[in-house]
């Protein structure tokens, strides 16, 4: 069985109620953050995770939003006594910053620092990233403001599917990556370049198939999410709901 929590669902503005977007996939005896936004120390546990279970990290894109977080989990990590390695996936554009944000805080010379181990994405469709009995992650390049990937994760033994878009204009690549997929999380932050409008989701994920369409990465208002909701059911008649902040999801 697997599990997918929503440890925030906010667009690049976050607000009282909405973390900025991420999430934590959890899959035998793989935990993979998916982004790195606000103190994950303080997120992590309200949503039942100890931060020291993470296996993997997943990191879209290098927005601010998106990865703003990291350094702080990787040296808090650090002074709790961490000793078991860590790993860390993004495209070579993500992987190059990180390196570059992490060296202003001279993360070399920490004192037994545990193992980072970048893997590097490559800029092709339906990637296998990740793999083990419990849980394979696929990446595909999306079209976003700079490189960014979207994620397609299968769990076994069930064979269910979820599909993360992450922050894109509508594409191709993330019809291909939610095909008949039990889930598609997709972003909703607007018609604005780089992104999607309600609407615009709902389209890909009637084209795709996919069982379940929830929104994600869109801006808050009670009003706005009535409307989001039927400007996509003009497009998709299967269900449709917005993630929420510390949602679990079952595979």
């Amino acid at each position: 069985m697997g599990k997918v929590v929503i440890l925030g669902s906010a667009h690049a503005v976050p607000n009282e109620n909405q973390e900025n977007t991420h999430l934590f996939v959890q899959a035998g005896n793989r935990n993979i953050l998916i982004d790195c936004a606000s103190n994950p120390f303080q997120v992590l546990p309200k949503n039942g995770i100890p931060p020291n279970c993470i296996t993997d990290i997943i990191i879209t894109h290098f927005h601010p939003d998106h990865v703003s977080g990291l350094p702080l989990l990787l040296m808090d990590l650090w002074l709790i006594g961490r000793r078991e390695p860590l790993a860390i996936y993004a495209n070579a554009h993500a992987v190059s910053r990180i390196e570059a944000m992490m060296e202003l805080f001279d993360w070399q010379k920490w004192p037994n620092f545990y193992p980072i181990a970048f893997n590097e994405i490559p800029e092709k469709e339906m990637h296998l990233a990740i793999a083990d009995s419990d849980v394979e992650v696929y990446t595909s390049p999306v079209q976003h403001l700079i490189p960014t990937i979207g994620l397609r994760i299968e769990f076994f033994p069930q064979y269910r599917v979820m599909t993360y878009s992450c922050d894109t204009e509508p594409c191709q690549a993330v019809v291909r990556l939610a095909k008949d997929a039990d889930v598609l999380l997709h972003e909703a932050a607007g018609p604005l370049p780089g992104h999607s409008s309600a609407a615009q989701a709902a389209q890909i994920a009637a084209e795709a198939c996919a069982e379940k369409l929830m929104y994600i990465h869109y801006p808050a208002g009670e009003e706005l999410e009535t409307e989001m909701i039927a400007d996509g059911k003009k497009f998709y008649n299967a269900k449709i709901e917005l993630a929420k902040d510390m949602q679990s999801i079952t595979f």
